[in-house]
């Protein structure tokens, strides 16, 4: 725990003596307790911790006209760029559109990123969509009801109407669907085409303030967060692919 950076030497021992840390569920009782990063499931309070220093885990506010890929066989700029500090090979965790800004998460850890990115997990995607038109509480309805889709019918989990005046909009729109450009799909088939559109939290995590372009890594509280969903995640059951783009 003191290798990872949970806390010192002297606090884990205190915590672990107070009856704080769990592997696997059970209350650690010795202070020599082995553990195997890969495998074990360690928490402090209930919180789980990574202590497999190995993993690496950064939020990056992508700019529009940059893909999500690594390496862009057409040669455009892509997100090689915000990787090159780390070490670590890094992967992007689900996709942006070239169009879309926004939250975008990079990892090595294969395991969480599965579980982040397949839709039938669940894992929520907040959008702020600036769109054409006065958008009013009728379409609001309409998008928490459901559309019909090409490939199916599709429900905002949650909508809300931020600003209307002038002949545009901003919306926040909330939904955990996977398939391919899907908020701006949705918005289309409501008459109301995106203008604009950047993604603001992805699960737990939060963009904040983080300036375009500009990449940090989670803090223990957001991993914390994130090390919980994959560990209480099931099984996927449902089509969506994860290999698509929002």
């Amino acid at each position: 725990m003191a290798a990872a950076g949970v806390a010192s030497r002297r606090v884990a021992e205190n915590l672990i003596a107070e009856g704080r840390v769990t592997v696997n569920g059970a209350v650690v009782d010795a202070l020599g307790r082995r553990v195997d990063p890969e495998h074990d499931a360690i928490a402090v309070d209930g919180v789980p911790v990574q202590v497999d220093t190995s993993r690496r885990y950064v939020l990056l506010n992508k700019p529009t006209g940059v893909v999500s890929s690594m390496l862009d066989e057409r040669g455009r700029a892509d997100l090689s760029q915000y990787v090159e500090k780390y070490e670590e090979r890094l992967f992007n965790v689900g996709r942006l559109d070239a169009e879309t800004s926004g939250l975008l998460l990079l990892t090595n850890d294969g395991a969480l990123a599965h579980v982040l990115a397949h839709p039938s997990f669940g894992v929520t995607k907040t959008y702020i969509a600036k769109v054409a038109g006065n958008v009013n509480p009728a379409t609001v309805q309409q998008l928490l009801d459901g559309i019909d889709l090409e490939d199916g019918p599709i429900a905002a989990d949650k909508v809300r109407l931020l600003e209307s005046s002038r002949g545009e909009s901003l919306v926040e729109i909330t939904l955990h669907s996977g398939r391919n450009r899907i908020v701006r799909r949705m918005l289309d088939a409501v008459d109301h085409p995106v203008q604009e559109l950047v993604r603001r939290s992805f699960g737990p995590l939060h963009l904040g303030s983080l300036p375009s372009g500009r990449t940090r890594e989670l803090s223990n509280v957001e991993l914390g967060k994130l090390l919980g969903i994959a560990r209480g995640a099931t099984a996927p059951t449902g089509p969506d692919s994860a290999e698509t783009s929002d």
